[in-house]
C-alpha cells in the first residue's frame, strides 16, 4: 500500500468534508432543532448516499457504465427541486409555528439525509475525477476503490458527528430555531443555484 498517497488522500478528504455544504447544513440544522438522535440518522442517510455515488463512480471508472451529461442535468434538476421544496416546507412550518409535520418539513432523518446526499448527481463527476488521482494507493483496482471508500465514509461520519456534538454542546437551545432556519435558507440557496445551473446546461444542449 502506498502510505504517502493514502495520507494525501485522507488529508484532502478531511478538508473537503469539513467545508460546509448542503449536507452539513442539513445535519447541523437537524441537530439544533430535533436533537442528536435524529441528526445521526440523517448522517447514516448521507453516508448511504455517498456509498451509492462512490459505487456509481467506480462503475464509470471500470467502464461498466457511461455518463450522459444531459441525463445528469435532468437528475440534478429533480434533486434541486426536492431540496428547494424541503427547504420551503421547513421555513413555512417554522413560520406557522409548527402545525402538521411531513417527512419533508420535519427536518432530517434517514430518508431525507439520503435524498439530499444523493440529489446532486454532479457529485458523481467529482468522485470520477477525484478517485483516479489516488487509485495507485494499491496495485489492485478493487482494493483501491474499497480503501478509498472506507476512508471517505469513516471521515464523513466522524466529521459530521463532530458537527452534531458541537451544536449540541455549544449552541444554546434558544438558538436552535435560528440555526435550523439558517440551514433551511442555505439549502434553498443551493437548490436555486442547482436549478439555474442544470437548466442552463439542458437549454444549451437542446439549443446546440
Amino acid at each position: 500500500m502506498n502510505l504517502p498517497l493514502l495520507g494525501a488522500y485522507t488529508l484532502a478528504v478531511f478538508m473537503l468534508i469539513l467545508t460546509p455544504g448542503p449536507v452539513v447544513a442539513l445535519v447541523t440544522g437537524t441537530a439544533a432543532r430535533h436533537g442528536s438522535k435524529k441528526a445521526f440518522l440523517t448522517v447514516l442517510g448521507t453516508n448511504s448516499a455517498s456509498l451509492v455515488l462512490i459505487a456509481f463512480a467506480a462503475m464509470v471508472l471500470a467502464g461498466i457504465v457511461s455518463l450522459s451529461p444531459l441525463h445528469l442535468s435532468f437528475l440534478g434538476l429533480a434533486g434541486s427541486v426536492f431540496i428547494g421544496w424541503g427547504a420551503i416546507a421547513s421555513l413555512k412550518s417554522r413560520h406557522e409555528g409548527g402545525g402538521e409535520k411531513t417527512a419533508i418539513s420535519d427536518g432530517g432523518g434517514l430518508l431525507k439525509g439520503f435524498v439530499v446526499g444523493v440529489s446532486n448527481p454532479k457529485d458523481i463527476l467529482f468522485f470520477v475525477s477525484f478517485f483516479p488521482q489516488f487509485m495507485a494507493v494499491t496495485q489492485d483496482f478493487s482494493a483501491s476503490i474499497l480503501t478509498l471508500s472506507l476512508v471517505w465514509i469513516a471521515l464523513d461520519f466522524a466529521i459530521l458527528a463532530l458537527y452534531i456534538l458541537t451544536v449540541q454542546r455549544w449552541v444554546p437551545e434558544r438558538h436552535g430555531q435560528l440555526l435550523d432556519r439558517i440551514s433551511a435558507l442555505f439549502l434553498l440557496a443551493v437548490a436555486l443555484f442547482g436549478l439555474v445551473y442544470n437548466a442552463s446546461v439542458i437549454f444549451s444542449n437542446y439549443g446546440a
